[in-house]
């Protein structure tokens, strides 16, 4: 029987599937056929959400197209090109309307959409968001600013999708807080981005919505998992958006799009109204946090955040407001640094911007002091890896019951999927051969009871405490270190996922962590990479160099790291590099 045959006995029967299991009861057929079944259905999902994101943007695109006819005069290039800063100093005097940089903004958002595939919703309440700001007795400050918002991030009346099958349909009911906040402070959220299926994975790629390219270069990734937006502001569709870390997925897509981003403490800012596929892991800590072009709109965003609107919303935050003062200060501080952790060695324009960086840090008047982090290879396995899925994976793979797996995501899960004790014996075998790849395998086995869950906690407790000390013998302000990059090419990061080593210690010691461009990838680099062997000489050194070949002139950021709750200080260290790296000296 042809496939087209197939179909013409199923298709009459796909409005029952009981009869038709009825029909073939008792025989194999009978099990292959149901798959097949819910496969189709699966598809249909898919399909019909396509369709929702298709019709969205399409009514983005009449409302856009409404107002250039309607307001011949505007000058969105001018709009666009301001900075951030800039735009909400027009806003509030006056000289720009609301109107005017929403929909520049919708325009050149549709543009680079159909360029990397980035926007999976418009968030058509951003019109009915407009009027009310005329209404408002006084500007917030972030009036008439534009946002766009991660996929699994909640806005009333739209899907929060993580990528995958399962959420599909659920529309919300409520905005999360953080868009609340948000709106509270004047902001317009306009479209939602997206993101790679589960989230656990720093590609930026799902079977719903497809691949998201880097705007800088089609051929490489936009990073993730917040890689929709990153390719979106880094097209010039957004000035300001929200992102999510629990691994890196903030700063890696900032790494790889050439933008600033700020994963902050945990809890600074509300996490409640976010879809996650791992919630009751606690090992790790994620958060939600800025991405913009530049450190001031971060600074900005995190100022109109942390506001009474915030605490009053979800008073498990604790009342902090930003401190201004420690933001504009210009005191000299004593900076750690390092240009590799240990477990990944560098890329060369990695540990070039770091050199780069120190030395003008140095120049500026600011102290530079060598720093390891301690035990780096038992933080990666036994800390992240082994807490992140300290359940052996199985609620992540619980999620892809209904669903189709990504094939950028297929080499994680097929791990993932191991029985523990295949991951046991294979650890074993690969042991004496990749130590690196075989002490991965068995952290994947999770914790195994509740006991050791208990005392996985308290090892990260421990560790942190260790960190801290040797912290404070340094008299260390903050650290220098590198970030993940250059901008990996397509397929890599599934296959690399325990590369994310340079981000990952500052979720599992829950620090504040930022990234900031300081250069591009030079033919140096490049000429440098062929040489490149890494620690260990196993595959995922291999992988590694095969995934930033070809970056010339890409973005290489470098990393800013402070104690928790000091995210003031750690913005303040991100604005002093960038002012450096850019040529423009401050005065300490």
């Amino acid at each position: 029987m042809t496939q087209k045959q197939l179909w013409q006995v199923l298709d009459p029967l796909w409005g029952d599937p009981r009869t038709l299991s009825a029909l073939l009861c008792g025989s194999a057929a009978a099990i292959v056929l149901l798959k097949w079944l819910g496969h189709r259905q699966i598809q249909q999902k898919m399909e019909e959400a396509r369709r929702t994101r298709d019709l969205a943007l399409q009514r983005m695109e009449k409302a856009a197209h409404r107002f250039k006819q309607e307001n011949p005069g505007t000058q969105a290039e001018h709009v666009l090109s301001l900075t951030m800063v800039e735009l909400a100093e027009k806003l509030k005097e006056g000289s720009l309307s609301p109107e005017s940089v929403l929909y520049s903004y919708m325009g050149k958002a549709l543009e680079v959409t159909q360029e990397v595939n980035c926007v999976v919703d418009f968030i058509h309440g951003c019109e009915d968001q407009l009027q009310k700001l005329k209404k408002q007795k006084e500007k917030g400050l972030l009036y008439g600013i534009p946002i766009s918002i991660k996929d699994h991030i909640n806005c009333k009346g739209h899907v929060s999708s993580a990528g995958m099958v399962k959420f599909l349909g659920q529309v919300k009911e409520e905005d999360s807080v953080i868009v609340q906040v948000l709106k509270s402070q004047g902001a317009v959220p306009f479209v939602k981005t997206n993101i790679p299926q589960t989230m656990i994975n720093y590609d930026c790629s799902n079977l719903i919505f497809g691949q998201t390219l880097n705007p800088l270069n089609h051929q490489k990734s936009p990073g993730g998992s917040s890689g929709g937006e990153g390719a979106l502001i880094a097209g010039g569709g957004s000035i300001l958006g929200i992102g999510s870390d629990v691994g890196g997925s903030i700063r890696l897509p900032s790494s790889f799009c050439g933008l600033c981003g700020l994963k902050p403490t945990g809890n600074r800012i509300s996490k409640l109204g976010v879809v996650s596929p791992i919630i009751g892991m606690k090992s790790v800590t994620g958060t939600l946090g800025p991405m913009a072009r530049d450190v001031d709109s971060l600074a900005l965003c995190m100022k109109a955040l942390l506001c009474e609107e915030m605490f009053r919303l979800d008073p498990t935050v604790p009342p902090l407001p930003f401190d201004e003062e420690v933001y504009t200060s210009s005191k000299p501080l004593r900076i750690g640094y390092y240009e590799g952790d240990g477990y990944f060695q560098p890329s060369p324009s990695m540990k070039r911007a770091i050199q780069q960086t120190r030395k003008l840090l140095q120049d500026a008047g600011h102290t530079l002091v060598p720093f390891a982090p301690p035990k780096i290879d038992y933080v990666v396995d036994e800390l992240f890896t082994r807490g992140i899925f300290s359940d052996g994976a199985a609620h992540l793979v619980d999620c892809f019951k209904g669903d189709i797996v990504d094939p950028n995501l297929k080499s994680q899960f097929n791990t993932y999927r191991l029985p523990t004790l295949v991951k046991r014996i294979l650890a074993i075998i690969l042991k004496p051969i990749y130590p690196r790849i075989a002490r991965d395998l068995s952290a994947l086995c999770g914790v195994g009871s509740a006991k050791h869950l208990w005392d996985q906690h308290g090892a990260v407790a421990v560790y942190c405490t260790e960190f801290i000390a040797k912290w404070r013998k340094l008299r260390l302000d903050v650290i220098l270190c590198p970030v993940l990059g250059p901008a990996f090419n397509h397929g890599y990061a599934g296959k690399l996922f325990a590369a994310t080593s340079y981000t990952n210690l500052y979720n599992v010691l829950n620090f504040p962590a930022g990234v900031v461009p300081v250069s591009t990838v030079t033919r140096a680099d490049e000429e440098e990479l062929k040489h490149y062997r890494g620690h260990y000489g196993d595959p995922w050194d291999k992988r590694l160099k095969e995934a930033v070949e070809g970056a010339v002139g890409l973005p290489v950021a470098v990393q800013c790291v402070a104690l928790p709750w000091q995210e003031e200080l750690c913005l303040r260290f991100m604005k002093e590099v960038e002012t450096l790296t850019h040529g423009t000296k401050r005065n300490v």
